[in-house]
């Protein structure tokens, strides 16, 4: 699956959301409820769907982003990828995608039922807090172009960790929030 793809199925169905935004969300959403329908999920995308083949297929591509999307938090095995756009997008559409996803992933806490003002672990504020940080990211015009490839490359690297990380702590390490 690849953000190009999700985007298409997302711009097919008329929704609201970029692929970026639309995943983090997801992956913020999961992460407080664990388990979760992908009807629900597309419902929010997509509450008017019409039935078009192109919009049953972009629905069925989304459903398979919603699948593959928890199997690879729920495996644990480091295998979670945020879909964002590939490096033949410029740094600049590749920045606002990731500032997308961190703004969808804060997003998709809060629909998920985290409370502000929850008491969640240090590291998990620490996490939200550089989100929010990033979902105001920009590429840095004094920057050289290597510069700002090399500052994404790091960031990316953090929030396909911190994802994880956050899914676990919240899901899988809570007594009675596992079986995801």
């Amino acid at each position: 699956m690849t953000f190009e793809e999700l985007d298409d199925a997302l711009g097919a169905c008329h929704a609201s959301l970029s692929g970026a935004e639309a995943h983090g969300s997801l992956c913020g959403t999961l992460a407080v409820r664990g388990q979760w329908q992908p009807e629900h999920w597309i419902a929010e995308l997509i509450p008017e769907r019409g039935e078009s083949d192109r919009e049953r297929a972009a629905v069925e591509l989304l459903e398979l982003v919603f699948i593959e999307t928890q199997s690879t938090l729920v495996r644990d095995q480091m295998e979670f990828q945020p879909l964002l756009p590939g490096d033949d997008t410029p740094i600049a559409g590749r920045v606002e995608a990731l500032a997308a996803w961190c703004s969808g992933f804060l997003h998709g806490l809060g629909a998920g039922g985290l409370k502000e003002g929850s008491d969640l672990p240090a590291e998990v504020q620490e996490i939200v807090r550089d989100f929010v940080e990033m979902s105001q990211a920009v590429v840095d015009p004094e920057e050289t172009e290597e510069a700002n490839e090399e500052a994404y490359v790091e960031l990316q690297e953090y929030l396909r960790a911190s994802a994880q990380l956050v899914y676990e702590t919240l899901v899988l390490d809570r007594p009675g929030r596992g079986d995801a």
